[in-house]
């Protein structure tokens, strides 16, 4: 029998994330080279472990109404049931009822930096949905509700000390409509998430961030469910102008 060992491979893994970020924020000086490799550090881990019925990669988020969200620097959507995704020089544009989450990825967190993510996830939530019934073998069912989109941050350190303190917390609660973020992960440090039951938000500091945020995101979306059955003709009415 080969000799694995299961703890030393998720340490890996978290290693392997942290050491890139790392890297990344050491090496390259041009912030937007800087930026784009951080988020590639994190599109990589999400596009390698989460299931094949999704997708990551930077993107923008269009409605029906032709209405678009600001750029988003990981956008996880699915891909078995979705009918469209457009590439048009190098840009991604998704369409909102395929949408499972959105993150913004900076080098560090801060105030500023958290305000921001809230506002680019807000601009993503915003946006129309449609939802069709659903034919089946027995006959049709209802449509489906839209999906709650998770909002997230995902960063190398945290400014503040403690990292997980008072101060991250209340820039977190500062937005609990729209912008919401409900999960996040400070590879330094640890993961957050928002608790529903309780209303607030949860800190985990260890030393596996990356894997642990990796697991916490794949198990909150194992309970999303499934993209509702998008309106294509309502796309599609744009044709004609």
């Amino acid at each position: 029998m080969a000799d694995w060992s299961l703890p030393q491979l998720l340490s890996s893994l978290h290693n392997d994330i942290q050491t890139r970020l790392k890297i990344v924020r050491e090496t390259i000086q041009h912030p937007g080279s800087k930026g784009d490799a951080s988020e590639g550090v994190w599109i990589s881990l999400l596009q390698t472990y989460l299931p094949e019925r999704y997708r990551a990669n930077k993107a923008f988020v269009v409605d029906s109404r032709g209405q678009f969200s600001q750029q988003m620097d990981v956008v996880v959507f699915d891909r078995q049931y979705s009918p469209f995704i457009f590439k048009y020089e190098g840009e991604m544009i998704v369409p909102a009822e395929s949408v499972y989450a959105v993150f913004e990825a900076k080098q560090s967190a801060d105030k500023a930096m958290v305000q921001y993510a809230q506002e680019k996830v807000a601009s993503v939530r915003r946006l129309h949905h449609t939802s069709l019934p659903i034919p089946h073998a027995g006959g049709t069912y209802p449509a489906k509700p839209p999906l709650e989109i998770l909002g997230g941050l995902l960063t190398f350190e945290s400014e503040w000390t403690p990292a997980f303190g008072d101060s991250f917390r209340n820039a977190l609660a500062a937005d609990s409509s729209d912008g919401r973020l409900d999960i996040g992960c400070v590879a330094s440090h640890g993961h957050f998430f928002y608790d529903k039951p309780s209303s607030d938000y949860v800190f985990e500091s260890e030393t596996k961030a990356a894997t642990a945020f990796l697991f916490k995101l794949i198990s909150t979306l194992q309970f999303s469910g499934t993209v509702p059955m998008i309106d294509v003709d309502a796309y599609g009415q744009w044709l004609a102008d």
